[in-house]
């Protein structure tokens, strides 16, 4: 690759130039210490944007809408809520959700059809549209606005997720920065995620949607928390040109640099969603290597990460590594038994199908840290895959059985 990138200490989604952000409590949470429910991001140059959905059949209202907007493929702002989702709300979400549009634009300026909209939090309630028009007159964009954004987007989130990446190329030097929300609801294909990517790079629309799709590929599509998908799921990346580079096309010499700083921007938030899933207290990281093919690399690694049971032995360090065999096994993937390597940590408990002696109480260590790496090699090809989860443990179940009572 052509090219430096480096992680910006305390970075954000208003690191790039011309990005403004800002956020309010508007009273659709409950009431805590220092929460905030609104917020708006926006960009003082037009955008070319683009973005990725829920696949779930189930779509909220401003998913709705922001998909009828982007068929321009442009925009220059979007406003988030939290703690109501605007999802299986009718005809009266559609309308609340053009409503939101519209107070947004008033508010900054700019016409409603530019402004994206987005929502987390409960499903099946209708938007408390007094508290959010009231609240959208108090928000005050920023250049430093995006570390408030960060944290009006959080429901059952326990910290922000937010980073920056500068890359440089040649004599040109843009920015990525992106904030994310996610804990609960999460499998493969976004799940409850809302993501904002923001670049003062100048880039083709055309490779603008297939770089944003590539990121998705091995970053969010390759979390799962729970195995629970959402209506509200958003993914989106605006692009203002500020840089003032040549716009970036597929095989330009910018090209695999954008792409790669692109990449380990979205990975790195998809670590920080899979670490703060609901009720976690440890990272799992599956790498899958030696398959046949990607899919089956991506498909296996997703089975081992996605068990329950897997899940629930990481959490309480039981060493029944038999477990992640038999997601494999189950998951659909080819697999020849007599050729499987397994390791935790540094651990190898299987080499060509056979189990090895170990030291039980070393790999209940390893079990027990923050992060725990599993490693899988089938050994019948060349591809290899990452997904990333957490351990399931009860806080996970009192969470989701006291969430609106």
């Amino acid at each position: 690759m052509e090219g430096e990138i480096e992680f910006i200490a305390s970075g954000n989604v208003t690191s790039p130039r011309g990005f403004h952000a800002g956020a309010t409590y508007a009273g659709i949470k409950r009431k805590a210490s220092d929460v905030l429910d609104l917020g708006i991001l926006f960009s003082e140059a037009s955008c070319v944007a683009t973005a990725l959905f829920t696949t779930n059949r189930i779509k909220a209202a401003p998913v709705v809408l922001s998909q009828q907007c982007l068929q321009s493929g442009r925009a220059l702002a979007v406003v988030v809520n939290s703690g109501c989702a605007n999802a299986f709300t009718g005809e009266q979400g559609l309308a609340d959700a053009a409503e939101m549009a519209e107070l947004a634009a008033k508010n900054i300026g700019v016409s409603p059809e530019d402004v994206l909209v987005a929502s987390t939090g409960v499903i099946g309630q209708q938007l408390p549209m007094e508290l959010i028009k009231a609240g959208i007159k108090q928000v005050v964009l920023a250049v430093d606005g995006g570390r408030k954004l960060a944290r009006a987007m959080m429901t059952t989130d326990t910290v922000p997720k937010q980073t920056a990446v500068a890359v440089r190329v040649g004599d040109s030097e843009f920015t990525i920065g992106g904030v994310a929300k996610g804990s609960g609801m999460i499998h493969p294909n976004l799940a409850t995620l809302l993501c904002f990517l923001t670049t003062d790079a100048a880039v083709d629309i055309d490779f603008l949607k297939f770089a944003l799709l590539k990121a998705a590929d091995v970053s969010f599509n390759m979390v799962s928390i729970d195995g629970d998908t959402s209506p509200n799921d958003m993914m989106l990346i605006m692009a203002n040109g500020l840089a003032g580079n040549k716009p970036i096309s597929q095989g330009s010499r910018q090209a695999d640099a954008f792409q790669q700083a692109l990449d380990q921007l979205c990975i790195y938030l998809a670590k920080c969603v899979a670490r703060d899933g609901e009720g976690a207290t440890k990272l799992i990281e599956v790498t899958v290597s030696g398959a046949p093919s990607a899919a089956e690399a991506r498909l296996a690694a997703r089975a081992v990460v996605s068990s329950p049971l897997v899940k629930a032995a990481i959490h309480g360090g039981d060493p029944n590594w038999g477990r992640i065999m038999a997601a494999v096994g189950g998951s659909g993937v080819e697999v020849v038994e007599s050729k499987i390597d397994l390791h935790i940590g540094n651990i190898c408990l299987v080499k060509a199908g056979c189990p090895l002696f170990f030291d039980k109480k070393e790999l209940v260590r390893v079990l027990r840290s923050s992060e725990v790496p599993i490693n899988l090699r089938l050994n019948l090809g060349t591809a290899t895959a990452t997904a990333w989860g957490c351990d399931l443990s009860e806080k996970y179940v009192t969470i989701n059985s006291r969430y609106i009572t």
